[in-house]
């Protein structure tokens, strides 16, 4: 895939969290909080076109260390890693398995038995 191909919009990251079993978007002033299970694992900036997803720890140190101009730390908490991730740097399929990933770690266990796949999400 070339460069034209990178680049995820608001919008379309819209569609594939809201595609998510149980997901609720709850949006403040500045950002979008996404829950499942009553428990956040991501966020949405408009402003700056960028997310909050929830990862694990190595998750996030990789992403981080791979590439610093898409992800970036957000902070750490219970043993988990929240990278923010600029939309403009990202393909959608690996913002599917992203997204996929946050909501994996934090739904509860009834609903992570038979969960969507990123090419699900990808064509939501």
């Amino acid at each position: 895939m070339g460069a034209q191909d990178t680049g995820v919009e608001i919008e379309r990251f819209l569609r594939l969290a809201r595609a998510l079993p149980r997901c609720e978007a709850k949006e403040s002033e500045r950002y979008t909080t996404f829950r499942v299970g009553g428990k956040p694992f991501g966020y949405l900036w408009p402003r700056t076109a960028t997310v909050g997803l929830k990862q694990t720890l190595l998750e996030q140190a990789a992403l981080v260390a791979e590439r610093p101009e898409v992800f970036e730390v957000q902070f750490t908490a219970g043993g988990f890693g929240w990278v923010v991730v600029h939309l403009d740097g990202i393909e959608l399929e690996e913002l599917s398995e992203l997204t996929l990933e946050a909501w994996y770690l934090t739904a509860p266990e009834e609903l992570t038995a038979a969960p969507p796949t990123p090419e699900s999400l990808a064509r939501a």
